[in-house]
């Protein structure tokens, strides 16, 4: 029989005054078991995401040995074993963890009848014999993991809280509110190594390590970026030194055309009527865009969007997250790739606040269309909670 190995520290007695639940979940399922409230204790689980352990054989379809089981000597019963995101170890290349709901638990039980184990080895370990059913239940009236969505998540133990690291994390964060992911998790799962690897190869053609580190370097280098956004950005940044303050967008627009006819007669090319009318189109998208953030609390009153190279840098900091759930990579290499994100966004932007502007310009120009619609209202939702939650690393993490 394959065996599950619990952690490495457990932790079985009761916590000290110093002790720190690694997430929220942690926290409300020691909470709940402090008081026997096992309906509640059910209720977190229903409301989160669970992972199993497997070989790494097993979940790239080359083998199909049995599940593995744990020998509690707690209850002295076989039991399969669920963990919560907090309690999970570092990445490693095998075994891997795909992650389903406590329904999707249940409804794949059948007769087995080995106990289940949650987090065993910790302060909010259970152990329950099999009752597929009754977790059924608890999972058909619960709102299921995506009430995680939108809030701001912490890893309180064992991942980084201030420097560089922390700092290129935080550069990801408006996508991880958004996504309800930990926002400092260096060493995560994500959503296990199946769903990572479906998402990569969905959103990003990105299939393995070669692909993966190419779509890795492309956005550190700017690529998704750079071109007409940037042109005329730093067209305006140029009007603005030369004459300070705000720049009438005639102007601009005047002075991009000039640019882009310049530039042209330099490298002895030329220039269509529709280039210019597209150059002229962005900047009044821009504009447009920037009256609506500064409405909305992104942009301050008469500021403006520096670059939108936060678009490449944010999704960078996650892209190499992502890479560890997948096992593209490991840590060592994603933390430096991450450390590398932190530098340029220091180089290109000066606060926060300026980050996070050129972020969602740069996901509004690729993705919204001037709609407005969820592409925009979803960064608008994670930049009020970076704004003012006391965890964000916009409150927590220096810029510089």
């Amino acid at each position: 029989m394959a065996m599950w190995n619990p952690p490495a520290a457990a932790a079985q007695s009761p916590p000290s005054a110093a002790w720190q639940a690694p997430t929220e979940i942690e926290r409300k399922l020691y909470e709940a078991k402090a008081r026997g409230d096992w309906v509640g204790y059910f209720d977190v689980l229903a409301d989160c995401d669970l992972f199993v352990s497997m070989p790494r054989r097993d979940a790239d379809g080359h083998d199909t040995g049995p599940p593995l089981s744990y020998w509690s000597p707690v209850v002295g019963q076989w039991c399969e074993v669920v963990q919560t995101e907090g309690v999970l170890p570092a990445p490693v290349p095998d075994p891997v963890f795909g992650l389903l709901s406590l329904g999707d638990f249940a409804e794949s039980w059948g007769n087995d009848e080995r106990w289940l184990a949650v987090n065993p080895g910790t302060p909010y370990e259970a152990y329950f014999p099999p009752n597929p059913g009754l977790w059924k239940a608890h999972a058909d009236r619960a709102k299921g993991s995506d009430v995680q969505r939108g809030t701001l998540r912490t890893l309180r133990v064992g991942a980084p809280l201030q420097g560089p690291v922390a700092h290129g994390l935080g550069c990801g964060a408006l996508m991880n509110v958004t996504n309800g992911a930990l926002w400092n998790a260096m060493g995560t799962h994500g959503n296990g190594y199946f769903l990572e690897r479906h998402s990569l190869e969905r959103w990003w053609g990105v299939t393995d390590r070669s692909s993966w580190r190419n779509a890795l370097d492309g956005l550190l280098k700017g690529r998704g970026v750079r071109g007409p956004w940037e042109f005329v950005l730093e067209v305006r940044a140029a009007l603005s030194q030369q004459f300070g303050g705000q720049v009438d967008p005639a102007l601009w627009r005047e002075t991009a055309e000039k640019a882009l006819l310049h530039s042209a007669a330099e490298s002895g090319g030329t220039v269509s009527d529709a280039q210019v009318a597209g150059v002229k189109q962005l900047i009044g998208r821009i504009t447009r865009y920037e009256g609506r953030f500064r409405a909305d609390g992104i942009l301050a009153a008469n500021s403006r969007v520096r670059s939108a190279l936060a678009w490449d840098y944010g999704r960078a900091s996650c892209m190499a997250r992502w890479g560890i759930g997948a096992r593209f990579t490991d840590i060592p290499e994603a933390e430096e790739a991450v450390m590398q994100v932190c530098r340029l966004s220091q180089m290109t932007y000066n606060s926060w606040e300026e980050f996070a502007a050129g972020y969602i310009l740069g996901r509004c120009l690729h993705f919204d269309d001037e709609q407005f619609g969820h592409w925009y209202t979803e960064m608008l939702h994670a930049h009020r909670v970076l704004a003012t939650h006391a965890e964000s690393p916009w409150r927590t993490v220096s810029w510089v």
